[in-house]
């Protein structure tokens, strides 16, 4: 399936993000990025958007690994299953929580607390993590040692856009592409800051431990890690077939099927959630330590932030923070 990315996509992505896009980026799984993306406040008409997001999901994953057409088939049909589960299941939980949001943004709050709200975001993308593992195990068993490869060079491509994000120019010119970009999205959800609020959050990027050359080493562990479990997947299913064939005979049945067995997925299943489990907790030493002083510290950023706004900017972000749960509300009940 060849169609070029973005033919078929409607409108861009760009409503308030309320919520640092890190945690977004730890994950691979399509349908799962689309759910949190529109959690953390990614998108332009939210009920829009997520009636489209099963294509956009489709569409993200035959970018970075160009789908068979047999392979398209039996993915749009686990992502409408996918979709449809999320509505019904998930989105009545985002309107919970933003309307628990809502009676925080009146209120000063603390590191804590904002740390305590990102664990409950987290334990909404560890549900949808969970429920993709099944199809997204079913794809991986079927993808062609040209597909692997089709997905390290897009995966070189995103480290490339990293690079121009993060580590071109000196360090002013990094830490001023940073703040730019923190600016917007908290005036997104504020209205706009003063001057001393824009110095709290620049000040709050100069004293940050993020180390771009290190989340990046980080970046292509995960990348390797991927492309190393999908092969260990497919060489675990071929060796039970092989098991199966001297022991009941050959031809029962044949490698090329076994990918589509349930009992093929039952295996890899198992090793998608461990490298899932890697995303959040590395194996690199200190890696663990440095990512949660990060979130320790945007936490603390946030809250200060935060604790800084006017009641006129609170109203606003109680305002927006409104609007999403009663866009996810109304979609919950909806009918895809």
């Amino acid at each position: 399936m060849n169609t070029s990315p973005g033919s078929h996509i409607g409108p861009r992505l760009n409503k308030p993000r309320i919520i640092p896009r890190a945690a977004g980026q730890r994950l691979w799984l399509a349908p799962l990025l689309i759910a949190a993306s529109l959690l953390l406040g990614a998108c332009s008409t939210t009920r829009l958007a997520y009636n489209q997001a099963p294509g956009l999901a489709q569409w993200w994953i035959n970018g970075q690994v160009n789908l068979s057409d047999a392979q398209s088939t039996q993915l749009r049909e686990d992502i409408d299953r996918f979709f449809q589960w999320h509505r019904r299941s998930e989105l009545p939980a985002y309107a919970a929580l933003l309307l628990r949001w809502q009676s925080l943004a009146t209120t000063d709050i603390s590191a804590e607390q904002a740390c305590a709200e990102f664990d409950r975001m987290r334990a909404r993308i560890d549900v949808a993590t969970e429920r993709s593992l099944e199809p997204l195990a079913r794809l991986a068993l079927q993808l062609s040692p040209e597909q692997l490869q089709y997905l390290q060079k897009k995966q070189a491509d995103s480290l490339d856009e990293f690079d121009e994000d993060y580590l071109q120019g000196d360090t002013q010119e990094r830490q001023r592409r940073r703040l730019d970009k923190a600016v917007d999205r908290s005036e997104q959800l504020y209205g706009r800051l003063n001057e001393a609020q824009r110095e709290l959050v620049a000040s709050g990027i100069r004293r940050s431990s993020f180390d771009a050359e290190r989340s990046r080493t980080e970046r292509l562990r995960r990348q390797d890690d991927l492309r190393q479990t999908v092969r260990a997947a497919q060489s675990q299913v071929l060796a039970q077939t092989r098991a199966s064939d001297e022991r009941n005979g050959p031809g029962l049945i044949r490698s090329a099927q076994a990918a589509t067995l349930p009992s093929a997925t039952a295996t890899a299943v198992p090793l998608l959630r461990d490298f899932t489990r890697r995303l959040w907790a590395s194996p690199a030493p200190g890696y663990q330590a440095y990512s949660q002083t990060l979130v320790r510290q945007g936490c603390a950023q946030f809250a200060a932030l935060h604790n800084s706004t006017s009641p006129a900017q609170r109203a606003h972000a109680v305002d927006v923070l409104k609007g999403y749960a009663a866009d996810f509300q109304a979609l919950s009940r909806a009918q895809p």
